[in-house]
This record gives C-alpha cells, sequence and structure tokens, in this order.
C-alpha cells in the first residue's frame, strides 16, 4: 500500500473521532446513512469543526485569518490531489465519490472569516443571509450531495434547511454568543421591536428580547415547513438524513419557543427519548 494509502484510514478514523466526540445533534441523521456515506459525512463535520474552532479561538484575531487562509490553501491542495491535513486526506474520496464543489468548502471559510475579522452584532438582513448562506448554506449543499442526491430541488432544500437549523442554534445559543461579544439576531428584528443596542449582553437583558426570538423562530418554523413542502415529491428514503436532523432540530426549536426566551441563561435541550424516536420514525420506517 502506498503512503498515501496508508495515510487515509487513519485520517478517517480522526475525523470519526471528531465527529462522535462533539456529541452533535447532527450525528443522529448521520448514523442511519449506508458506511461509505457516513463516513463522508464525518470527514465534512470534521472539517467544519476544524475551522469553527478557529473562528472562535482565543488566538489574536489576524492569527485566526492566517489559519483560516491556510484552510484555504489546503482546499486548493485537496482538489489538485495532494492533501496534506488529515481531514483533508479523509475527505479526498468523498469529494470525488460525490462531486462535492470546491466553492462550497471555500464558502465555509468564508463564514469563519466574518467571524474572526470581527464579532458579528445585529447584522442588517442583507449581512446577515450572506452570514448564513456561507456557514450554512454551503455545509447543507455538500451534505445533501453525500446523501445521494443533486440538483436545483435539492439545493433549494438545502438551503433552506440549513437557514432554518442555524436560525435555531443561534436562538439556542444567545447568552453563550453573547458573553463571546456576538449578536446574530438581526439589526431589523431588532429595531421593529425597538432594541436600538447591539451590544450583547444589554440587549440579552432588554424585556423585548423575548418578543424578538420568537419572531425569529416564526421565520425558522416557516422554512421547516417549506422544507417539509419540498420533500413530499423527493425521495425520502434517500433524504432521511435531512428529514432526521430538521425533526430533531424542529423539536429544539418548539421546547425554546415554549420557553419563551424568558430566561437566555436557561439551556434547552431535546431529550434523548425524543431524538430516539425521531430516528426510529423517520430514520427506519
Amino acid at each position: 500500500m502506498t503512503e498515501a494509502g496508508a495515510a487515509a484510514p487513519r485520517a478517517g478514523a480522526e475525523a470519526r473521532a471528531i465527529t462522535l466526540a462533539a456529541r452533535s445533534s447532527f450525528l443522529w441523521g448521520m448514523r442511519v446513512l449506508p458506511k461509505a456515506r457516513r463516513e463522508a459525512m464525518y470527514a465534512l463535520y470534521a472539517f467544519c469543526r476544524a475551522v469553527d474552532d478557529i473562528a472562535d479561538g482565543e488566538i489574536p484575531r489576524p492569527q485566526r485569518l492566517i489559519e483560516l487562509g491556510e484552510w484555504r490553501a489546503e482546499i486548493g491542495r485537496l482538489y489538485a490531489g495532494r492533501p496534506r491535513h488529515p481531514i483533508a486526506i479523509a475527505l479526498r474520496d468523498p469529494v470525488r465519490a460525490y462531486d462535492l464543489p470546491r466553492a462550497e468548502f471555500e464558502a465555509v471559510i468564508d463564514g469563519m472569516e466574518m467571524d474572526a475579522e470581527a464579532d458579528i452584532r445585529a447584522p442588517d438582513r442583507a449581512r446577515f443571509d450572506l452570514y448564513c448562506r456561507r456557514v450554512a448554506g454551503a455545509v447543507g449543499l455538500l451534505s445533501i450531495r453525500i446523501f445521494g442526491t443533486s440538483g436545483p430541488a435539492a439545493d433549494r432544500i438545502a438551503l433552506t434547511l440549513g437557514r432554518a437549523l442555524q436560525v435555531t442554534n443561534i436562538l439556542r445559543d444567545l447568552l453563550e454568543d453573547a458573553r463571546r461579544g456576538r449578536l446574530y439576531l438581526p439589526r431589523e428584528l431588532l429595531v421593529a421591536h425597538g432594541i436600538t443596542e447591539d451590544e450583547p449582553l444589554a440587549v440579552m437583558a432588554d424585556p423585548a428580547l423575548p418578543l424578538v426570538c420568537l419572531a425569529f423562530a416564526a421565520e425558522a418554523r416557516q422554512d421547516y415547513a417549506e422544507v417539509a413542502r419540498l420533500l413530499r415529491p423527493a425521495d425520502r428514503r434517500v433524504l432521511r438524513p435531512c428529514v432526521i436532523m430538521m425533526r430533531t432540530y424542529q423539536a429544539l426549536l418548539d421546547r425554546l419557543v415554549r420557553s419563551g426566551f424568558r430566561d437566555p441563561a436557561r439551556r434547552v435541550r431535546v431529550p434523548i427519548m425524543v431524538k430516539l424516536w425521531i430516528v426510529v420514525r423517520h430514520g427506519l420506517l
């Protein structure tokens, strides 16, 4: 076996270990995939984790941008057939097997650079939409190809679901992000409810915050409903991971809405038995 061939199993094992250690809710959807596609998703998740850790890291901002630039160069080497980083090596076969677009990996890095350059605080809608397209939409477009489908209808599902998942994550992590100096709630939504402040912790204490969050949650619910509509003519067996991820995050959003967003410090989670039922209902039947 060549050195490159020997590196691939080790790289795959590293990507798998990173994904399993993260204990992400996305893991439940990945587990219903056939082995090769599952391993591809582990590699994609490990890449996303690696660049996200850089953007969220404690190192100086210029160094974050340098390290993200190194990942951009590594993606170039990946598509030239010369990856060096273990995660990029784990991505080599999936890129070829599932025709994964280079531009979408680069879009993820673009989104991480938005976080690394400066703390995002109450972005206007255009900037928020750009951020979502990069950090969530790009991952969705890569994932749906790994699941086994592509084309305009599949891309629409990926982009719409990616936005809904991102909004749900933002609503779940409000206080955690605020403590980092970040506020992803769109400026127009804040102003519509009388909040002109953009200092994250001050917004967390504003009595109008629950109304902003409920309005934002309503947008995510509309996106989830649109994805459900789009899924009807699709091959639901191929898109089982997509459905499991959607239903898990819908359950999280429902719990957030029921909390009324009255206490940003309260961590809302989906119980393990609910997640298991979603997998059984949508992954096995």
